[in-house]
């Protein structure tokens, strides 16, 4: 253990160290490659901002008006069937479009259930082996200019729900 703290607090200074004197040696211009990426991550942030303020508007939107609950509720009983236990509906949904509002509803089950419950040993798991779906592919694929993501969607909705499935299945064990 004392090897990865080592290790963890060294890497960023190696990793600087070595581009630099990559660069260097090399003869490559290395504080104008930075401007340059600087430059163009930024033209990125650009382009992304309205994208990425449509969704967090959209989250909150969904959780002050009462239609997360209200979809939740009407999916309680498909998720009961295919032994989804009812509190992780929402944490299903939101983190489909949110980490951040995901890590609130995550939170509010640690408070409700605990964090060694089954409920809370789940959306752990949950967390930690899905993704937000929408948010990648708006988001990620606006940045790149595609708007075809043909098999993009349906492959990380089916990964979701792969490891809806196997963070019950593990919380179970």
């Amino acid at each position: 253990m004392s090897f990865l703290l080592f290790l963890s607090g060294i890497i960023v200074p190696i990793t600087l160290f070595y581009v630099i004197g990559f660069g260097l040696l090399s003869g490559r211009p290395v504080f104008d490659d930075f401007l340059r990426g600087a430059a163009d991550g930024m033209k990125t942030v650009g382009s992304v901002l309205p994208t990425l303020i449509g969704l967090i508007t959209a989250v909150g939107v969904l959780r002050a008006s009462g239609f997360l609950d209200f979809l939740c509720r009407l999916l309680t009983v498909p998720a009961s069937f295919l032994c989804v236990p009812p509190p992780l509906v929402p944490l299903i949904l939101v983190r489909l479009i949110s980490n951040s509002a995901a890590t609130g509803i995550l939170l509010d089950l640690f408070r409700e259930y605990g964090t060694d419950s089954f409920v809370g040993m789940a959306a752990s798991i949950l967390m930690s082996c899905t993704e937000t779906v929408f948010y990648c592919i708006s988001l990620y694929f606006g940045a790149a200019g595609i708007t075809k993501t043909r098999y993009a969607l349906p492959g990380a909705l089916a990964a979701t729900a792969a490891g809806a499935a196997v963070s019950i299945f593990l919380a179970s064990l």
